[in-house]
């Protein structure tokens, strides 16, 4: 369905106010029948577009859904992307006020710095790990500004996948780091392990998730820059996060990551 201007001005507006206020809204899908993939995309640039008027910057990606237990767990039948923004970023280890999110979940994820820019159709696994100068331990704050997570695919693509978060560990040359379909992730929480899973789990390869998203970022007129960062979907479940927790993931072959929130 392609909206109107208002309609348009009116859920862009909705979405940046419960992000604001950490208020949750009635899902966009609800409110608009008939939103489709395309609106809730040009949604999405929107409000990065406010964001980045309001001094953000871009510096990555990430890919959602590109596990099935991701999938199942929301239900959605196919990957989405979204936009990282310098604001969203927390130091590895460092307290992050709960508060600030709606119903926030976490993931652990191979986190992909380009040296090289990515422009597709065509970009294939061989062609991220060339432009890839190094991978790092990851946590994604995800979060959902739709109340009590009830989404489709549109509602969290115009919520800009449901990104909020990232937290990096140390960096590893991609030439030192293990094969990472083989990377094993453990995510721990307050001290007890309650989800594991490998690079496997994200589309067979984490590679094939970026590669995935310069493809369909070409559609978009829109290229990976050498800089970027990419995250390429979650290796677990996401479970919700609240004040008081210490959550860490560690890595085979890779070290760990760590957040408290407060």
């Amino acid at each position: 369905m392609s909206l109107t201007y208002v309609q348009r001005e009116e859920a862009a507006r909705m979405l940046r106010e419960a992000e604001h206020h950490a208020v949750p809204i009635e899902p966009l899908s609800a409110l608009l029948p008939g939103l489709d993939l395309a609106g809730a995309y040009a949604l999405q640039r929107d409000n990065v577009a406010w964001r980045l008027a309001d001094g953000a910057s871009v510096i990555g990606h990430k890919v959602g859904l590109t596990a099935n237990a991701m999938r199942r767990l929301l239900g959605v039948d196919e990957p989405d992307f979204g936009h990282l923004l310098d604001d969203m970023v927390h130091r590895d280890g460092a307290p992050v006020f709960a508060a600030h999110y709606c119903r926030p979940r976490i993931e652990p994820e191979i986190c992909f710095h380009l040296a090289e820019p990515l422009s597709g159709p065509g970009v294939t696994v061989e062609d991220v790990l060339a432009a890839t100068d190094a991978v790092a331990p990851a946590l994604e704050i995800v979060d959902s500004r739709i109340r009590d997570w009830r989404i489709t695919l549109v509602d969290t693509v115009a919520d800009n996948a449901g990104s909020a978060g990232l937290v990096c560990g140390p960096w590893t040359r991609l030439r030192d780091a293990p094969d990472l379909t083989a990377v094993t992730a453990d995510l721990i929480v307050d001290g007890e392990r309650v989800a594991s899973g490998s690079g496997r789990e994200v589309l067979g390869h984490p590679a094939a998730a970026v590669a995935w998203l310069a493809n369909t970022l070409a559609a978009f007129g829109t290229a990976l820059e050498p800089g970027q960062v990419v995250l390429p979907g979650a290796m677990t479940t996401a479970p919700f996060v609240s004040a008081g927790q210490k959550i860490e993931a560690r890595f085979g072959g890779l070290g760990s990551v760590s957040v408290t929130f407060v």
